[in-house]
């Protein structure tokens, strides 16, 4: 198997791949598209964090790719549907960065409550500026968390552990944790908090869900947080928002156009329109999309997601994809004689088991797991009585089914 892992992934993806003898090419980076086009035709699985863009015109390249691992929590940055359709089952880390991303949060609302960020670049620049005005503890005050997820909750126990009070909002409805009161609506939740953090997908229902009408809602020198996703704060209305000293303060982590890469002077104008304003007004953090940017959450999600994908690879389970119905048999048993797993994914249309099944019933079915994601749908069987000189005749007759996607047998 060749695996192909972009954007530094963690080396505890590397180590669990080549233990298990699978050939790993390693990049630093991102590549450009027309690299990543040639490298992708002969790879069997994919790497990437948030830079790389799998799309169409990319995946159609794809010929032997089975999965796709997103080491990170987004995987807006593929073309899910598409993958689907082509029998590429993706996957993610959802949890193990949470930990990392709350604590940042934490940080940043200390930060702007006391200004830390303006008073460190006054005393870099040799200016003592000792103030208390317009600098507050946050024992006491309201912290607003909209998105009530792996993050959010995280969040919310170490906010109560600080004195916080904390309010959350969430499209549906979630337990509290500690003494935590979920409100029935964002207005409700801008108007009660004096900090705000987004911790949500990139969705059309997400994009821009703060802009001016939401913070002229807010508290007036209530502050903003971000660590979630670029598409969800329009920057330029926050920005009117601060020159009017209607937001105290903000700290965001992402934004809507990222740099491909580090570098001095990559973060401009030219890459979003406002930079040069946002970076002008006072107390505003900005960090380079480090949420998840420890050694610890790294070295989580390589483990997580490296897992999954060999999981996939090797027994076919696909628990955890996120565009894949999620099907799992008990591990397949390579030391029993005669056995062979079908991994047979179609078109969720009507007919396909009765027809998969009519070729399969010459053997013995030990299990079966029949599951369907939207316009997809993967069948997992595990049939034994196979001669070795049957498996080829098995697999030719499947793939001449007219609603297959694709096809894997493992023995």
């Amino acid at each position: 198997m060749k695996i192909l892992l972009l954007e530094n992934v963690n080396a505890t993806a590397i180590k669990i791949f080549k233990d298990q003898g699978y050939q790993v090419e390693f990049h630093k980076s991102s590549l450009p598209e027309d690299e990543l086009i040639e490298k992708i035709k002969d790879v069997h699985a994919i790497g990437i964090r948030s830079k790389t863009r799998l799309t169409e015109k990319i995946l159609q390249h794809a010929r032997n790719l089975v999965c796709i691992g997103c080491f990170c929590i987004g995987t807006n940055q593929v073309d899910l549907k598409y993958a689907a359709s082509k029998g590429i089952a993706v996957f993610n880390s959802p949890f193990s960065n949470s930990r990392s991303v709350a604590e940042l949060v934490i940080g940043e609302i200390i930060s702007l409550a006391r200004q830390l960020g303006d008073r460190s670049i006054e005393l870099h620049t040799g200016t003592w500026n000792k103030v208390a005005a317009r600098c507050w503890e946050v024992r006491g005050k309201t912290l607003g968390i909209i998105g009530y997820g792996h993050i959010g909750s995280q969040l919310s126990v170490l906010a109560e552990a600080m004195g916080l009070h904390v309010l959350y909002y969430d499209i549906v409805t979630i337990m509290a944790l500690g003494t935590a009161r979920q409100v029935s609506t964002l207005d409700e939740l801008l108007n009660k908090s004096d900090f705000v953090t987004l911790h949500v997908p990139a969705t059309p229902e997400t994009e821009k869900m703060l802009s001016a009408p939401q913070f002229a809602a807010m508290k007036d020198g209530a502050y903003v947080i971000n660590a979630s996703r670029g598409t969800v704060v329009d920057i330029p209305s926050l920005i009117q928002a601060v020159k009017a000293n209607k937001i105290a303060g903000a700290a965001l982590d992402v934004y809507p156009h990222e740099p491909a890469k580090n570098g001095e002077g990559s973060f401009n104008d030219e890459l979003n329109s406002w930079t040069s304003e946002l970076v002008s007004l006072p107390n505003i953090i900005l960090t380079p999309h480090i949420g998840g940017s420890t050694e610890e959450a790294q070295s989580s999600i390589g483990i997580e997601v490296a897992t999954a994908l060999s999981k996939y690879i090797n027994e076919g389970n696909s628990v955890g994809s996120v565009n894949f119905p999620e099907v799992s048999l008990k591990s397949l048993d390579y030391d029993q004689e005669n056995t062979v797993r079908v991994l047979y994914i179609h078109r969720n249309v009507p007919g396909v088991l009765k027809t998969v099944n009519d070729i399969l019933s010459d053997h013995n079915i030990e299990k079966q797991f029949s599951d369907s994601h939207g316009e997809i749908a993967y069948l997992m069987a595990d049939i034994s009585s196979v001669n070795q000189s049957e498996i080829k005749d098995i697999y030719e007759k499947l793939n001449q089914t007219s609603a297959k996607v694709s096809i894997r047998l493992l023995y």
